[in-house]
């Protein structure tokens, strides 16, 4: 493994860093106190920044040479809106709240690498360091672009990376093509009649037909779309009824609908609207529909991912670097990737034996109150942005 001594030699400084952001988690566009601690890092290691797109997004900027190429390099900041049960001393100091997917430890990875350039600009170019807030169901990926960040500065890629439990330390993944899922909710209201549960005949009850629908959904999958093309629909709250004895006025349904492509979400919707409406209709009941769509799939550029693996090899040999198996979970740096090439990939975050005593009982698994980030990465990962940038900017790089 070919890691940067003196990102090594740096490491432990970073990782009190973001033992710190971690014991002070903030949710989506909250990110005040950590923009601020970024912000104040980046000044002191004499890096330019800008503040305040996407609300509390930071823009490091760091250029060398003359050439006009440019690379994005993008860390999430926000936390989840869940209870930490572990009790160490980085544990969260704030009840209801907790960096329980590792957003801690991409932005302590970034800074590292900004730390390095700072004193290192073996490249021809500009890097932007991008600090983005509120990737947890906020789309602060996509607020940034609003507010100006690929025409205030300008690049020709832009790179993300996400930790990955259950996987060995030491290992990258990354792949062509979607690699993670659009995300998209739908409720669906079914007004009945109601009356008493001993005299159905005299309602019409919602509880039956919302029934039959979140059974018919499922042909959508089954026999609407191709085998061979993914799709998820899950139907995750059913609310209806106060009384064992009264047949309820209404039914709601909830959930979500997860696909890699545009084309099948399109057809999932479409499907979805005629079933609901239809079964309400066959029962007499009336049917009120929401579909929300929320974030695109993530879909990874052939020559941007192709260039990202070499530079993994390079660090970690090649048997090291895997393929990413593509997951139905959502990532808003899907914005940054219809906007600009780039690459999405993975670093393994281990099996949990990174934490120290205190933490809960649970695995530790992203969205799982006993997650830590492991900071064993923070030295490979920041070697990693800096390879990329270094290789892309080169002055020979086509």
């Amino acid at each position: 493994m070919k890691v940067i001594d003196s990102i090594v030699t740096q490491a432990a400084g970073i990782a009190a860093v973001r033992r710190d952001i971690h014991a002070h988690p903030e949710l989506c566009f909250e990110e005040v106190r950590t923009a601020d601690v970024v912000a104040q890092k980046l000044s002191e290691w004499g890096i330019p920044i800008h503040r305040g797109m996407g609300t509390t997004g930071v823009v490091g900027i760091i250029k060398n040479g003359t050439s006009s190429r440019a690379i994005g390099l993008r860390a999430d900041m926000d936390a989840l809106p869940m209870q930490e049960f572990n009790t160490f001393d980085h544990a969260s100091k704030t009840a209801g709240k907790m960096h329980a997917c590792g957003h801690d430890g991409h932005t302590a990875m970034l800074l590292a690498a900004g730390q390095h350039f700072a004193k290192n600009r073996n490249f021809d170019g500009t890097v932007y360091l991008i600090f983005q807030p509120a990737e947890e169901g906020g789309g602060g990926a996509r607020e940034m672009i609003k507010d100006g960040l690929f025409d205030k500065f300008p690049m020709d890629a832009v790179f993300g990376m996400h930790n990955w439990p259950g996987t060995q330390v030491g290992k990258f993944a990354a792949s062509a093509g979607p690699v993670m899922a659009s995300t998209n909710e739908f409720k669906i209201t079914i007004r009945g009649k109601g009356g008493h549960a001993a005299l159905p005949h005299n309602g019409i009850d919602p509880v039956p037909v919302a029934c039959q629908m979140v059974q018919a959904f499922q042909t959508i999958i089954s026999r609407n779309k191709k085998p061979v093309d993914a799709g998820v629909i899950s139907v995750t709250m059913i609310h209806a009824g106060e009384a064992t004895n009264v047949i309820p006025d209404s039914c709601e349904l909830q959930g979500t609908v997860r696909t890699f492509t545009l084309e099948v979400l399109d057809m999932i919707e479409k499907r979805m609207k005629q079933v609901a409406e239809n079964i309400c209709a066959a029962h007499e009941a009336d049917c009120e529909f929401e579909f929300v769509r929320n974030y695109p799939p993530t879909i990874n550029h052939a020559k941007e991912t192709e260039f990202a693996r070499k530079v993994m090899a390079e660090i970690v040999g090649e048997v090291n670097v895997i393929a990413q198996e593509p997951t139905m979970g959502g990532e808003d740096f899907s914005y940054m990737l219809q906007a600009r090439p780039g690459c999405y990939a993975f670093i393994a975050n281990g099996d949990g034996a990174h934490r120290e005593i205190g933490h809960g009982g649970g695995p530790c698994m992203l969205h799982n109150p006993s997650y830590d980030f492991n900071d064993d990465l923070i030295p490979l990962g920041a070697t990693f942005w800096v390879r990329l940038a270094e290789s892309w900017l080169t002055k020979d790089a086509a």
